[in-house]
């Protein structure tokens, strides 16, 4: 027989840069680790064995000086790096030293099963089932972001061919493809910087299923926030989140103007179908291929709160300013517009002032 659920007011889901910000902010704002004495209490689990987040999946050739996105968490400056070293080698020793300079005590590695609530009760609790016990929190605050659902479309003839097939999240380095044909496939952020990079060494077909609304200038945090408040529109009404690219537009960056002047920022439409020896183009053509990499996005990493049933039909869950409107005990900051690091930043901030604000209330009525 299980034993009984520990009890503590916040469960925080995740320790990416959403839920060390939402740690900084319920530490600041009096909140104590599990275990320790104190009239409000919190946990951080986390999937994964270490401290770093996703930066610690990320490939090799990301280096500090390309990163997109501005990586500060709150009230702890990165030290200075080179803008040479590999992102992955330089952000999960700045998490671990946050996490440490913060005493958040996240407990790891500890994967969520499930997330349901306890009993009818619209203020009672919701049980968070993990394969190292069960928690039962007053609030849930899910930060698990996208990076270990890579999204995979399908199309038809997939499973048949010959060569190599990977996702973003599977790329090492372009080493492994000397010799080869790669076509990549997608039009963010990622592919663009890859096409740049697997381009110096050998031969790339670049298709997308848009055709780039390329921008000029730089992100500044004036249009990221533009762009976040436009995904914000999209998850307050239940759509899937949608990428940031989708409501700004492509910024025409240094890896993209690289791409240009090599002439191979060319871009393909979809392919209908893959063959065995490559993908089939609308026009009938084949396209030779050895490799196809698949630069096309992450989903949201939510399938842990299936139980409470807050999908819509159109696929997402209802949230406004962090918080899910149809189960106002559970936060999803690293979900839509918090998707960014600017957004994490704020929406972990913004969840911990609804708590306590709730609370207080709760406490003078």
């Amino acid at each position: 027989m299980s034993s009984a659920p520990e009890t503590v007011d916040v469960v925080v889901i995740g320790a990416g840069q959403a839920g060390l910000s939402a740690g900084h902010h319920l530490r600041r704002r009096g909140f104590v680790p599990a275990g320790e004495d104190g009239e409000r209490t919190f946990v951080i689990l986390d999937a994964d064995d270490r401290p770093g987040g996703a930066w610690q999946h990320r490939w090799e050739s990301l280096r500090m000086g390309t990163v997109n996105g501005i990586y500060e968490l709150p009230g702890f400056p990165v030290p200075p790096a080179d803008a040479a070293m590999p992102a992955r080698d330089a952000l999960p020793p700045y998490f671990a030293a946050y996490e440490e300079r913060f005493d958040l005590r996240v407990q790891r590695p500890v994967r969520v099963r499930a997330v349901r609530r306890a009993d009818a009760d619209p203020r009672g609790r919701l049980i968070v089932e993990t394969d190292e016990g069960s928690w039962a929190a007053r609030y849930v605050i899910n930060s698990t972001g996208t990076w270990t659902q890579p999204y995979w479309p399908y199309v038809p003839g997939r499973e048949t061919f010959r060569g190599i097939q990977l996702h973003t999240a599977n790329y090492v380095s372009r080493e492994a493809f000397l010799g080869k044909r790669v076509v990549i496939v997608g039009g963010g952020v990622s592919a663009l910087q890859l096409l740049d990079e697997i381009s110096d060494v050998t031969e790339t077909f670049w298709v997308a299923r848009r055709q780039p609304d390329w921008k000029r200038g730089e992100w500044t945090t004036a249009s990221r926030i533009e762009a976040l408040d436009g995904v914000e529109q999209r998850v307050r009404a239940g759509l899937p989140p949608g990428s940031v690219i989708s409501v700004t537009g492509d910024i025409w960056t240094p890896w993209v103007q690289r791409a240009h002047d090599k002439g191979v920022l060319v871009r393909h439409p979809m392919f209908t179908r893959v063959e065995p020896d490559g993908v089939r183009m609308p026009d009938g053509t084949l396209e030779h291929a050895d490799v196809i990499l698949w630069a096309t996005g992450f989903r949201p990493a939510i399938a842990h709160l299936a139980p409470l049933g807050l999908r819509t039909p159109e696929g997402g869950i209802r949230v406004a300013d962090g918080r899910s409107i149809d189960e106002p005990r559970l936060f999803l900051i690293g979900y839509g517009p918090s998707q960014s690091t600017i957004g994490a930043n704020r929406a972990g901030r913004d969840a911990v002032r609804a708590i306590v604000r709730e609370e207080s209330g709760a406490l003078v009525g």
